[in-house]
């Protein structure tokens, strides 16, 4: 299984297989920590193969630099029965995960580690950092 795009984002759709991404990104700044980030998505585009056939664990986990989960929801964990039709040399699949409500508690780096039956298969970095020029310009 090949991921061919993995990025957080402000929206992601699918049409008809076609995957519309808006607002990537890899920073998140706030005036203050904690932070909560309202909405974002995680946008995955996998290219799956006849080897990749079977049930699989499908997990997206959000750690922080030490490697806790980022809270109790963490990680997620989907079955992800994959089947190709005879012929087939590959398909695509589009996920798009929607996250609300991600809470951080304070700056630092950041990850969301992509899993597929407990291997790691990409891991995107987020950067988190606290920046006030109000406070700055004060001091």
């Amino acid at each position: 299984m090949d991921i061919q795009i993995a990025t957080l984002c402000d929206f992601a759709a699918d049409y008809n297989g076609k995957m519309v991404i808006n607002g990537t990104f890899d920073t998140l700044a706030a005036p203050k920590m904690p932070v909560v980030h309202p909405h974002c998505c995680l946008a995955l585009r996998l290219c799956i193969t006849p080897e990749d056939s079977g049930q699989r664990k499908f997990s997206v986990n959000i750690i922080d630099a030490d490697g806790s989960s980022l809270d109790d929801k963490m990680p997620i964990v989907a079955d992800m029965p994959i089947e190709l039709p005879e012929q087939v040399p590959f398909m695509t699949r589009n996920l798009i995960l929607n996250l609300q409500g991600l809470s951080f508690p304070e700056d630092g780096i950041y990850s969301i580690d992509i899993s597929v039956d407990d291997e790691l298969i990409t891991r995107i970095p987020l950067r988190i950092v606290e920046h006030n020029p109000e406070a700055q310009q004060g001091a």
